[in-house]
């Protein structure tokens, strides 16, 4: 079977670190016998080129200086930022339309999977029409969101809902909102870990401070100011809480935490791979902050998590988004309200005093991940809806 996969975002070299998980994903689908193809917009001028011999396809909107609309930052925040970004939208969605149309009439795929399926099912329907190929729709949240701030996408999203021959979600949250806006079938299909070696599980030792660890991008979603404030009710001697990485927020994030938490809060920057894996194993909890922000976008699933969890650490996050898929209160980690850093203070200060409940959650974790999070088992689950999906095209009988 051969499937063509249609993103807004692939790594653009062998060492980017975009989108890891569809990475993985692939990386799964390709040893279970799947044929995969990528099929994504230049950054700047890139060309086609292949990753983990992976054929990925660019194709070109704008010129070379103005391919700025996809990576490092997701577009509708870089639209929201600079709105003459908004112009691209249109050639973006032409270009990427009569390149799917080529390499479906060269490759004939078996499958198109979309992800983002706002604007991507626009770019695969002329293919999947034309060849009669079966469109699966891959939803992962922030697209169905754009309805709190522009309610014209609703119309659009209905129209691709009925377009898709099978539809994904990332979360129970996503599946919801899906089905919000037209009543359909949606598979659950979550991510499962990144990282490419299996951490030694367990509860980690104290060593010196109680360290509280933040991996992820530093943009509003993530809810950084609240964990700073948070961070400033802690005992500095006692406790510190480490961010890891770099974004729009940077800047102001550092301010604040020089203010009001000098002595609690370190900012790393962003870590290579190794200096990252040490980080988890010296950490002792970890916490996902996330709100919902000004735009309405939140946390999809929040795969950080995972992997946090197959490190052998705690976890504290925020009850938004699909995150309560994967924390489930007093079973796998702490559930806390959005924007309340009263509460992140107090569900730091618990877990650190009492190991037999991070114990204990930390074992639940890992039970969860290896039922749901299992990247063998999801793969297993997105085959047998492509192997349904060809059955059905190939015996005359489509949704």
């Amino acid at each position: 079977m051969k499937i063509l996969v249609i993103s807004s975002v692939y790594p653009r070299s062998e060492t980017d670190a975009e989108v890891p998980w569809l990475r993985s994903s692939i990386a799964y689908l390709r040893h279970a016998g799947i044929e995969a193809d990528v099929l994504a917009p230049s950054y700047k001028g890139l060309k086609d080129h292949t990753i983990d011999g992976v054929n990925v396809y660019r194709f070109r909107y704008a010129p070379r200086s103005l391919e700025v609309l996809t990576h490092d930052e997701g577009a509708p925040s870089k639209m929201a930022g600079k709105p003459w970004m908004q112009l691209l939208a249109l050639p973006y969605i032409i270009s990427g339309f009569f390149c799917c149309l080529r390499l479906a009439k060269k490759n004939k795929y078996d499958v198109i999977h979309a992800h983002w399926p706002f604007p991507h099912a626009f770019i695969a329907y002329g293919a999947c029409k034309l060849f009669r190929i079966p469109l699966v729709l891959n939803f992962h949240g922030a697209e169905l969101l754009l309805i709190r701030k522009f309610p014209w996408v609703k119309p659009f999203l209905y129209w691709i809902i009925g377009q898709g021959n099978a539809i994904f979600a990332n979360s129970r949250f996503t599946a919801a909102r899906i089905r919000a806006i037209r009543e359909c079938e949606v598979h659950w299909s979550p991510y499962g870990t990144t990282l490419s070696s299996s951490p030694a599980p367990g509860l980690h030792a104290v060593k010196g401070r109680f360290k509280i660890l933040f991996v992820g991008r530093h943009i509003e979603r993530k809810g950084l100011e609240y964990l700073i404030q948070a961070a400033a009710k802690l005992d500095s001697s006692a406790m510190e809480v480490r961010i890891v990485g770099e974004g729009d927020l940077t800047a102001e994030l550092k301010n604040l935490g020089a203010r009001i938490a000098p002595e609690t809060v370190t900012f790393t920057g962003k870590l290579s791979e190794e200096a990252l894996r040490q980080e988890y194993e010296n950490a002792n909890l970890f916490v996902l902050p996330a709100v919902v922000d000004s735009k309405g976008d939140t946390e999809g699933l929040g795969v950080v998590l995972i992997e946090a969890m197959e490190y052998g650490l705690p976890v504290v996050a925020s009850d938004v988004g699909g995150i309560p898929d994967v924390v489930v209160p007093g079973e796998t980690g702490i559930l806390v309200p959005e924007k309340d850093a009263e509460a992140l203070a107090a569900a730091f200060q618990t877990l650190a005093r009492d190991r037999n409940l991070a114990e204990q959650l930390i074992a639940g974790a890992r039970r969860r991940v290896r039922e749901y999070f299992d990247w063998d088992k999801i793969t297993a689950r997105q085959i047998a809806v492509y192997r349904d999906l060809q059955q059905a095209f190939s015996s005359g009988s489509s949704r």
